[in-house]
């Protein structure tokens, strides 16, 4: 025969089936981290393009507020956004 003989080991069969269920963990992990990354990359944030801050008080003693910003997107598409603020002055003579 001269053959080695075979000899079965619980603990030899625990680390082998434990090897496999690391090879497992790591491939979902890498998975699961690519698809992160990947989604992270094609979603992409807006780019502020310009900014325009401005105000001015009238005689009455309210200030007008304004402010334009233009944006455009990962995909080049721009948006143009207006906002007007009213407020009364507390400083009044």
């Amino acid at each position: 025969m001269g053959g080695i003989p075979h000899i079965q080991d619980p603990v030899i069969a625990y680390l082998t089936s434990m090897k496999y269920k690391i090879k497992n963990c790591v491939a979902v992990m890498c998975v699961a981290t690519s698809a992160l990354a990947l989604s992270s990359m094609l979603v992409g944030c807006d780019k502020e393009v310009s900014s325009t801050k401005s105000s001015s008080e009238n005689s009455d003693g309210t200030i007008k507020s304004k402010e334009k910003t233009v944006t455009e997107t990962k995909d080049g598409a721009v948006t143009k956004t207006e906002e007007t603020k009213s407020t009364v002055s507390t400083n009044k003579p």
